[in-house]
């Protein structure tokens, strides 16, 4: 059998979205992936499409946030005693990227993503054929008193400047969006431009499904290395079988770094391990999603069930899961939505990819321009999937990229 023009390893919504791009491309893909579609951070996400969430995690707010939250250990931002020493190296480029000068300018390479990413994105849905998933019910960050509101206006202010739509509500504009908030909650920011999916693991498998009948072949290999070899890129299994494509698009999230040490790159890239529950649909009458920001987590209506999750759990790969965290979630949005039925319940943990500046990796391997990286989004995946996909295809068939890919490059640290 022939090699295929593009080989892209990784069957989430970054991996998958970049496939049906590059077949948009007229080139034939193959999707590698060591567990299949949706099998990851893709499979149990918030949902959101969160083009409105253009400052970085590394900022002066988090530093700020950071020491208070790191006290607990199931709170919005926790790092393992087992894993601290080994995440250290991490945390110090993390400290280093809140510098308001790299603020500015991380905050001015998400925006141009973002954008890029919404104008991709309907396009993208109606090619593939998953319209229908889309929802534009918007997003309620909500805060426990005046003073928790005019900490957040800095924030408000950087996305007024990029033309981000917003209204800041009291208690009574609340209720008018969202019935049943605990009355702790007495002032909030609603973003009518925050889009929605209505369950991301069906619209992963939906992609998968998309770029199956398009002629794409997805195949379950775990692969460990790559290797380039003459006109092409040899890839390698743990279990000794290769594969030959011309081009290769790396995007197996979180597990991306460990593959790319193959060509001798060494990216700092960290997990975000990510927890929620997910309760039946009839557990609360969800119309929007709500962001609890001085929690860190969210609840979001799906249309398998209402999702209750979010916060950092900075604890690599390898630790077991914390389902603690899940649990202290749930407790506190039974306080915050005093109607909320938490019974029936499924816990999950996923690994959320994360770079120290808070922007994915998205350009060419240094060892060989044929191979490209799309990895490293963070909680934003889902959201710059399209984007990401577009810039992907650009590369591949080297072309003019849509947007500057400069500040995304891989080799920035």
């Amino acid at each position: 059998m022939a090699a295929p023009d593009v080989i892209v390893i990784g069957a989430g919504v970054v991996g998958l979205s970049a496939a049906i791009a590059a077949q948009g491309r007229g080139l034939s893909v193959v999707v590698l992936d060591r567990e299949g579609p949706a099998a990851g951070a893709s499979a149990g996400n918030a949902g959101a499409f969160a083009f409105t969430d253009i400052l970085p995690l590394a900022s002066p707010g988090i530093l700020r946030k950071a020491p208070q939250w790191l006290l607990d250990p199931l709170g919005p931002l926790s790092v393992p005693p087992a894993y601290a020493l080994r995440i250290a190296p991490w945390m110090f480029r993390f400290w280093r990227a809140c510098a308001p000068a790299r603020v500015a300018h991380s905050t001015a390479a998400q925006t141009a993503l973002m954008d890029l990413s919404k104008a991709e994105l309907e396009p993208f849905l109606r090619e593939s054929g998953t319209l229908g998933m889309l929802r534009k019910d918007g997003n309620l960050q909500v805060y426990e008193g005046e003073a928790e509101l005019k900490a957040s206006l800095p924030g408000w202010r950087a996305r007024e400047a990029h033309g981000i739509e917003f209204r800041h509500l009291d208690a009574a504009g609340i209720a008018d969006i969202q019935p049943g908030l605990a009355p702790r909650f007495s002032h909030g920011t609603f973003t009518p431009g925050w889009y929605s999916i209505a369950d991301p693991k069906l619209y992963t498998l939906a992609l998968a499904e998309h770029f199956r009948r398009k002629g794409g072949t997805i195949e379950r290999l775990d692969v460990v290395g790559l290797a380039p070899q003459g006109d092409g890129i040899e890839i390698r299994a743990r279990d000794g079988i290769s594969r030959q494509a011309a081009k290769v698009v790396l995007a197996a999230g979180a597990f991306s770094h460990r593959i790319a040490r193959s060509l001798g790159e060494r990216i700092p890239l960290e997990t975000e391990r990510g927890y929620n529950t997910t309760l039946p649909p009839d557990a609360f009458d969800l119309r929007t999603q709500i962001t609890f920001g001085g929690h860190g987590f969210v609840v979001s209506r799906l249309s398998t069930g209402i999702r209750v999750g979010g916060a950092v759990e900075l604890g690599g790969l390898d630790l077991p899961p914390n389902f603690r965290r899940s649990e202290a979630m749930l407790a506190k949005a039974r306080t915050f939505l005093p109607g909320l039925n938490p019974e029936g319940g499924v816990q999950w943990m996923g690994f959320r990819p994360s770079l120290p500046d808070s922007l994915p990796a998205i350009g060419r391997a240094r060892a060989s321009a044929r191979v490209v990286y799309a990895f490293g989004h963070g909680h934003l995946g889902l959201t710059q999937s399209a984007g990401t996909a577009r810039l992907v295809a650009d590369l591949l068939t080297d072309r003019p990229t849509a947007v500057d890919i400069v500040p995304f490059s891989p080799q920035r640290f």
